[in-house]
């Protein structure tokens, strides 16, 4: 008989990957109370596993699919009330917790299936809007459940703040994406400004940042739907959410005035910055 029992060394395992990850959401995660971050420290600690299995460009399709079955067995085993290792045992306590959907986690290993066979590129609007409900809306369901809020309202802002939060790691790591033969640029916005779907060739096409604008002016759509969505949501609930939005959304404009050039260092808000954003939340 397996021990589901979650201990403290089970959250010092997922707390300390998280750490270690240097996720911009850490900061967002630590203003919650014990239960709470515990319960998001050890779905993080979920996404970063499965991440890691999509993105080893040196395994092959098979053993990845493989490895994502397992986990989509460890899930499904959850619901039974078993768990086998400090992620698993973890996640059981916040299943029970804060009721949790098997069904989004599903969702979000079917998102990491998409990024572990061939390089995605220049998928369709549609398709691309899938991948980020999968990889980014599908973490956010989960999220506002353990914030304190299971609304509609909640799924509001699940879904768009998902949205935003993905098409702005989107634009940011177009660079970064290229070299690794990947384009998650929307093809018909590409086929609009005439730019080949191939990452090298959208990389240095000089109708490059009107593709990234079109783009940006999305995930600035849905940011301002989530932000909406959060005025009809518990407030104290959401601050995490606001956070992570307020940490996110100064990357476009960031990405706007270097004018979508990705040749200088990834975009990111200054550490001081994110500590500043925190206080304000945790004052409000």
């Amino acid at each position: 008989m397996t021990d589901s029992t979650c201990t403290a060394a089970d959250i010092a395992y997922v707390t300390a990957l998280v750490k270690a990850s240097g996720t911009s959401f850490y900061h967002g995660m630590k203003i919650l109370p014990p239960a709470r971050r515990d319960a998001m420290y050890a779905i993080y600690a979920f996404c970063r596993v499965v991440d890691d299995i999509a993105d080893d460009d040196d395994v092959p399709f098979a053993h990845k699919r493989a490895a994502l079955d397992e986990w989509r067995a460890r899930i499904a085993a959850l619901y039974h009330g078993e768990a086998d290792g400090p992620i698993p045992r973890a996640l059981l306590g916040a299943v029970r917790q804060f009721d949790l959907q098997a069904s989004d986690f599903g969702d979000i290993i079917d998102g990491m299936e998409m990024d572990a066979g061939d390089p995605i590129v220049a998928p369709a609007l549609a398709a691309l809007d899938l991948y980020c409900d999968r990889v980014a809306s599908a973490v956010g369901r989960l999220s506002v459940h353990v914030f304190g809020d299971s609304s509609g309202a909640a799924r509001d802002v699940a879904h768009a703040l998902g949205r935003g939060l993905q098409l702005t790691n989107i634009l940011r790591d177009v660079g970064e994406d290229a070299a690794r033969g990947r384009l998650y640029l929307p093809r018909e916005f590409l086929d609009e400004a005439g730019i080949p779907p191939e990452p090298q060739a959208a990389l240095a096409s000089p109708a490059l940042p009107m593709v990234c604008a079109r783009l940006a002016a999305m995930a600035e759509q849905k940011f301002t739907e989530a932000q909406a969505a959060m005025a009809r949501c518990n407030q104290e609930a959401m601050r995490p959410a606001r956070l992570m939005q307020a940490s996110y959304r100064p990357l476009l404009g960031i990405l706007r005035r270097r004018n979508f050039n990705y040749e200088g260092p990834r975009v990111k808000l200054p550490a001081w910055r994110k500590l500043v954003l925190a206080a304000r939340l945790l004052a409000a």
